[in-house]
């Protein structure tokens, strides 16, 4: 019988840690937990992590600065907690490797969604593989070429992209079969939220797919998930 995953709960608040190290152990999870940068590493030394739930304000260093330590010695999926309204700090997080984020208060039941589908994503790639750091990235026939930043149709024709359809096709493929919601997609894309009102992201979802010849009535690539947002649904196979 396979080890359950193991998860590395870093916050300062006893409680916050108490309650998701119980939650988690609960639902079939080994759970450790931390209160800073360094009880982190000492719990990274005894035993393998599969996850990190960090959050941003710790005592000394931050969850900023521990993301990223992280993220330059090792792929560990890594999520996020942040205080409600601070979108730049989300973002920041993001760019510094952040898997996902979390605005708190959250439930646990939400977490242990996220946890999952982290989880999934990061297991859905090769082996010491990441999108991320491909030159090149295959999908559906298709091949992003991240140097030259354009894509090679199944018919060997060369389609250059713009930079803002660019990022988008980036961060589909860096997270396969995650639903992405267009809020998430605004914040990894422009850099900050989608207001109610805003529908660019469906506009360029749209842009790409029709690059893409994905029809628009009954998409296979970039799919519509109602209610929620939009997800890649196909294989991806990065190339160093």
């Amino acid at each position: 019988m396979d080890a359950p995953d193991h998860i590395l709960v870093v916050d300062d608040d006893a409680e916050i840690r108490n309650l998701l190290g119980q939650y988690l152990s609960k639902n079939g999870y080994q759970a450790s937990t931390a209160a800073d940068g360094k009880a982190m590493r000492a719990a990274l030394a005894r035993a393998k992590v599969d996850l990190v739930v960090l959050d941003l304000m710790l005592p000394g260093e931050d969850g900023l600065t521990l993301c990223r330590k992280l993220r330059a010695e090792s792929e560990m999926p890594v999520i996020m907690l942040t205080a409600r309204g601070e979108e730049t700090d989300r973002i920041v997080g993001l760019e510094m490797g952040a898997d996902d984020y979390l605005a708190k208060p959250f439930s646990p039941r939400e977490l242990l969604a996220r946890i999952k589908s982290v989880l999934r994503r990061a297991r859905s790639l090769p082996a010491n593989l990441r999108a991320d750091d491909a030159r090149s990235i295959s999908f559906a026939g298709w091949r992003l070429d991240t140097v030259a930043r354009h894509l090679l149709s199944p018919e060997g024709v060369v389609t250059s992209l713009g930079g803002v359809e660019y990022q988008l096709l980036r961060v589909f493929l860096s997270r396969p079969n995650q639903v992405l919601t267009r809020d998430q997609l605004m914040v990894l894309t422009k850099g900050r939220e989608a207001d109610p009102l805003d529908r660019s992201i469906d506009i360029r979802v749209s842009r790409l797919r029709h690059r893409l010849g994905d029809d628009a009535a009954e998409p296979r690539i970039i799919k519509t998930v109602r209610g929620e947002g939009y997800v890649l649904a196909v294989p991806v196979e990065p190339e160093r």
